[in-house]
C-alpha cells in the first residue's frame, strides 16, 4: 500500500516555455535572443513537448502518476493584443483531452513567468492596465477550455519579483564587499554563486550585472523601455500588490465563467529557520515571503505551495549553506524536510487546502532524486495524518528542460531528454513517484 489514499494527486509539473519550444511571441524568447542576453543559451525547440505531449503524458500514466501540472502560454493564445489564436486554443484542448484519456488530472497554470512581448512594451507587471488584460486572457481561456479543467493556478510564484529584488540587493552588497579583495573577477563569481543558491529560479547574477549597461541600451530598442518589467523582474511594493490584484481579477473572471472551477495561486517558499539571534530576521523574511499575501489568498479554493530548500537566519541575516552540506546543481542545500515544515507553517496561517505544486532537485544521480522524493513525501503524508488537507504533490519537473537563464544544464527531470534526437528516457525516480 502506498503513502497516499485514493483521490490524492501524485504528479509532475512543467512550464510551457521551458518544455514546448519556439515560444516566439514571448518576452523571454526576445530576451534570449538579445545581443546582451543574460541567458546561457536560447530555448529554441526546448524539449519539443508541444509536439510530443502525448508521449510524455502516456509515460506519466504508465508509471502510475495521476496528475499533471502544466501551463498555458499567454503569448501563444494572444500573440498580438486583442487577437486570440484559435489554433493554439485547439492545441491546449488536445493536451487536456489527452490528460483525461490517460487518467491524468490536469492542474492548469495560466501564467508561468512568461508574458506576451506586447504586454511588456506596455509597461508589463508594473502597469495597472495589466490587471485587466490578464483577467481578459483568463476569461477567454476559461470560456474555451473550462469544461476540461478542475484545478487552475492563476499565477506561478507570484512572490518571485520580491525575492528577485531582495537577492539583487544582497548580490550588490556582496559584490561591493568582495571587490575589495585581491581578485575582483573571482570575487564577483563567488558573490554570484552565493546569491543564486538562495532563490528558487535559474538566474545568472554575474552576467546580469556585467551586461546591465548594454542591456539597458538594447532594451530601449527591443522593448521601447530601459528596464522591461517582465514577471521575473525586481518588483516594487506597488508591483507586488498589482500581482495580487491581477490574481484576484483573474479568479473573478474564471469563476464568472465557471463557478465550479477550483482556483488558487502558487508562491515560492523556503523553510525559514532561525538560529540564536536570528529570530527577528527570520520573522521579517517569512512576512515578506508569505504572511503579507494571506489577506489576498484567504478566499481561494486552494494554495499552491512551491518549496525546494530551507533558509537559515542569524543576527546578521541569511547564513551560508552549512559547511559540508550536499548541494544540488542549482546550489541549493538538499533538504527534503523543508517541505513538511512549509506546509505546517502555511496551514497555520491560511486555512484552505494545500497543493504542493512544485518540489524537487536538480542532480545527475537519480538515486538522490529517489531519496529526496521519498523523504519529502513522508513529510506530506505526516501532515495529512495530522489533519492538514493536502490535495496533491507535483514533483518539479517531469522532464529535464530549459532552466531559464541557466539553460539546459540543470537536470530536475523524472525523464531525461536527448536534445539532439528529443528521445525520452524514464528515470527510476519516475516509477518511484508513481508508486506512492
Amino acid at each position: 500500500m502506498g503513502k497516499f489514499t485514493e483521490g490524492f494527486l501524485v504528479g509532475a509539473a512543467t512550464a510551457a516555455h521551458q518544455v514546448e519550444g519556439n515560444n516566439i511571441h514571448s518576452d523571454y524568447w526576445t530576451m534570449e535572443h538579445m545581443e546582451s542576453t543574460s541567458f546561457t543559451e536560447p530555448s529554441l525547440d526546448a524539449v519539443d513537448h508541444y509536439n510530443r505531449y502525448e508521449e510524455d503524458i502516456k509515460m506519466m500514466a504508465d508509471a502510475g502518476l495521476n496528475a499533471y501540472r502544466f501551463s498555458i502560454e499567454w503569448a501563444r493564445i494572444e500573440p498580438v493584443q486583442g487577437h486570440y489564436d484559435e489554433a493554439e486554443i485547439e492545441h491546449y484542448r488536445k493536451v487536456l483531452e489527452c490528460c483525461k484519456a490517460n487518467g491524468i488530472e490536469p492542474v492548469v497554470t495560466m501564467l508561468h513567468f512568461t508574458s506576451p512581448k506586447w504586454l511588456i512594451e506596455k509597461g508589463g507587471w508594473e502597469n495597472e492596465e495589466t490587471i485587466g488584460l490578464f483577467a481578459d486572457y483568463c476569461r477567454y481561456v476559461t470560456e474555451k477550455l473550462g469544461a476540461y479543467m478542475h484545478y487552475v493556478c492563476t499565477i506561478n510564484e507570484a512572490n518571485m519579483g520580491l525575492q528577485i529584488a531582495v537577492i539583487s540587493e544582497r548580490f550588490r552588497k556582496q559584490m561591493m564587499a568582495k571587490m575589495q579583495q585581491a581578485d575582483a573577477g573571482q570575487s564577483l563569481a563567488e558573490a554570484a554563486k552565493d546569491t543564486e543558491g538562495s532563490v528558487q529560479v535559474g538566474l545568472n547574477m554575474q552576467k546580469m550585472m556585467e551586461n546591465m549597461q548594454k542591456q539597458e541600451e538594447e532594451n530601449r530598442k527591443v522593448f521601447g523601455v530601459q528596464t522591461p518589467q517582465v514577471f521575473v523582474s525586481a518588483r516594487t511594493p506597488e508591483g507586488d500588490l498589482l500581482v495580487m490584484r491581477a490574481h484576484q481579477a483573474a479568479k473573478k473572471a474564471i469563476k464568472e465563467v465557471d463557478p465550479s472551477l477550483q482556483v488558487g495561486i502558487t508562491l515560492s517558499l523556503h523553510d525559514i529557520q532561525a538560529i540564536e539571534g536570528g529570530e527577528e530576521n527570520a520573522a521579517k523574511e517569512w512576512n515578506e515571503e508569505f504572511l503579507h499575501y494571506v489577506p489576498y489568498l484567504k478566499d481561494d479554493d486552494f494554495f499552491g505551495l512551491q518549496n525546494y530548500t530551507r533558509s537559515v537566519y542569524d543576527a546578521d541575516g541569511i547564513c551560508a549553506v552549512p559547511e559540508g552540506a550536499e548541494l544540488t546543481q542549482m546550489d541549493y542545500e538538499i533538504y527534503p524536510q523543508a517541505l513538511e515544515a512549509c506546509i505546517r507553517k502555511v496551514y497555520k496561517e491560511l486555512h484552505i487546502p494545500v497543493m504542493v505544486t512544485e518540489n524537487g532537485i536538480a542532480v545527475d544521480d537519480d538515486a538522490k532524486r529517489v531519496d529526496f522524493i521519498d523523504k519529502a513525501t513522508d513529510g506530506v503524508a505526516a501532515c495529512i495524518r495530522d489533519g492538514i488537507p493536502v490535495k496533491g504533490y507535483m514533483y518539479w519537473s517531469l522532464l529535464d528542460n530549459f532552466e531559464w537563464q541557466k539553460g539546459y544544464s540543470m537536470t530536475f527531470g523524472l525523464i531525461a531528454v536527448n536534445r539532439e534526437t528529443q528521445e525520452r528516457s524514464a528515470k527510476p525516480s519516475l516509477f518511484c513517484l508513481g508508486s506512492l
